[in-house]
């Protein structure tokens, strides 16, 4: 079982400033419509909570399935999503415990995040191990502390601190160059998660509350649903309907992201049934005097 942090009740500045988000506007390929799900930002009252100090990992949800037996979507239907030389593709009998041909989860690979899970299957284990998803604001919280800062370790981008696609590649600007890079580490690795043992970049890259891997690795369930911050507010035609229709949210980014995505207030909205090779989770859980 992972070790949990307390994290003190508090009034925490959720979302992202203004000022940021013409900043990222500025700095990458895609306008600010697709980052306003970010504002605006406002103050929440977050209760205590306990929060896994690192993502689930393989060694840990194959305790869970020896107990339970659990099968997960992706074994069910025979194959995983991961993404292939120039798109995503699915791929026969990738699953939790086969993340990518030839690889073993557990033998290969304990410590790493447990990848190519959906919310339900998520769900199920944080039932079993008497815990719960955390709530997006609580895992925003947890990632930045009461104040905002765009990184768990502060303002200033640090590629060494997080398992991200410039750990490896160096400064990325655009698509073009990202997709340069995925075709030389596809022909290398294929779809083998590029994932990290859980703590790797710990301490450097850990949060105030000293919380490891919420910014890259694997990106992270919440248990909540997209929603706006201002329902009153205009959004992309793509996130207002993805608000309608049930997603949840995602936090964190993964190893295949850019600096963009690995920010504390960088939501993704994901179908609940959606797994793929770079998405996992961690657990929270309530507090006894609660």
């Amino acid at each position: 079982m992972r070790d949990m942090i307390t994290i003190p009740a508090g009034t925490v500045e959720i979302g992202a400033p203004d000022h940021h988000l013409d900043t990222i506007a500025a700095q990458q390929p895609y306008d600010r419509a697709w980052f306003e799900d970010e504002g605006p930002q406002h103050l929440l009252d977050i209760p205590t909570f306990q929060i896994d100090r690192t993502p689930v990992t393989n060694r840990d949800y194959a305790d869970f399935v020896d107990a339970t037996g659990y099968a997960t979507a992706a074994e069910q239907r025979g194959f995983g999503l991961v993404y292939g030389h120039a798109y995503w593709q699915s791929e026969p009998g990738v699953c939790w415990h086969t993340p990518a041909p030839r690889v073993d989860a557990v033998t290969d690979r304990p410590d790493h995040p447990v990848v190519h899970v959906n919310h339900a299957d998520a769900t199920a284990y944080a039932t079993w191990a008497g815990k719960r998803l955390p709530s997006e604001a609580e895992w925003e919280y947890a990632a930045h502390g009461p104040a905002w800062t765009p990184y768990p370790w502060g303002s200033d981008w640090n590629p060494l601190l997080v398992n991200s696609v410039e750990q490896w590649a160096g400064h990325i600007q655009t698509l073009d160059q990202w997709r340069a890079w995925w075709h030389e580490r596809y022909d290398q690795h294929g779809c083998t998660p590029g994932t990290t043992p859980v703590g790797a970049y710990s301490p450097g890259g850990d949060s105030m509350f000293e919380v490891a891997d919420i910014a890259g690795n694997v990106a992270e369930w919440t248990a909540s649903s997209y929603r706006p911050y201002d329902p009153s507010a205009t959004y992309d035609p793509a996130l207002a309907a993805a608000m309608l229709h049930g997603y949840r949210v995602v936090r964190g980014g993964s190893w295949k992201h850019l600096r963009w995505q690995v920010r504390t207030t960088e939501r993704i909205a994901c179908t609940p049934d959606y797994s793929c090779f770079d998405l996992g989770f961690r657990c929270a859980a309530d507090t006894d005097n609660d």
